[in-house]
């Protein structure tokens, strides 16, 4: 039987920091808004977000994570496409929860459109034309970076954390300062995905240089796994976001 990967007391305690900045930032965020109601409404659904994804079943993903690898394991498939596959399903929960939350709009005192958390109303636009179907290449890229090195549930966890910043950071670079929440919006994607892989895989112990590279690899499966490139031949006039701009 595989040992219980327990995050160390360090990796706890910079959980916690990041957790309390994701707190700190939203809630200061929230007190200087709060006069703009569009944008109060916006972070309103962040709040959802945060409550749903992260603190309920983030935690939940934790508690239950070795029951999880157990039946993952019983699955008679390839582990590289239980990965992909597992890390596709939490990808589609977490849109699911964020396409809810915008739909949301008037339990937060705006009308739909004028708040919003995702690029449309539409569930499925949103999976398969703004958000999941960019996911899947990235999924590919860890299943292959996890081939061939070990690195700790964890290591993924923070690594795609930082990739999911990256990738937030097209939409402005303010979005930088936001690295709390994207780095447990992201990493809750593959944290389990990560915890399933059998430790027994032949893969070598990652050197130092590999964490940071590990980073912008997987950028590299955009073209390779050419979902987004699919979607935009299909639909190449498709706005990045269906709603106009939340201002003042």
């Amino acid at each position: 039987m595989e040992p219980d990967l327990r995050i160390s007391k360090y990796q706890s305690v910079f959980i916690k920091a990041v957790g309390l900045w994701l707190l700190a930032s939203t809630t200061f965020i929230t007190v200087v808004t709060w006069q703009n109601a569009r944008v109060r409404a916006t972070v309103g659904m962040g709040w959802g977000l945060i409550l749903i994804w992260i603190v309920l079943l983030g935690n939940l993903m934790y508690r239950f994570r070795e029951p999880i690898r157990l039946a993952v394991t019983g699955i008679r498939l390839d582990w590289r496409v239980k990965f992909v596959l597992f890390a596709t399903s939490l990808a589609l929960v977490e849109e699911a929860i964020t396409t809810t939350m915008t739909n949301l709009a008037p339990l937060f005192r705006a009308k739909v459109g004028e708040a919003y958390i995702t690029a449309s109303t539409n569930y499925l636009d949103v999976i398969a034309l703004h958000s999941v179907m960019i996911f899947v290449p990235m999924f590919v890229g860890w299943a292959f970076i996890l081939w061939r090195y070990d690195f700790s549930p964890f290591a993924v966890f923070l690594l795609f954390g930082l990739t999911g910043t990256l990738a937030e950071m097209s939409f402005g670079l303010q979005h930088a300062l936001e690295f709390g929440l994207w780095i447990f919006v992201y990493g809750l994607m593959v944290y389990l995905p990560s915890y399933c892989v059998p430790k027994a895989r032949n893969a070598r112990a990652p050197r130092w240089w590999h964490y940071p590279l590990a980073v912008f690899v997987p950028f590299l499966f955009l073209p390779l796994v050419p979902l987004p490139l699919i979607a935009a031949l299909f639909y190449p006039n498709h706005p990045r976001i269906h709603f106009p701009p939340i201002g003042g």
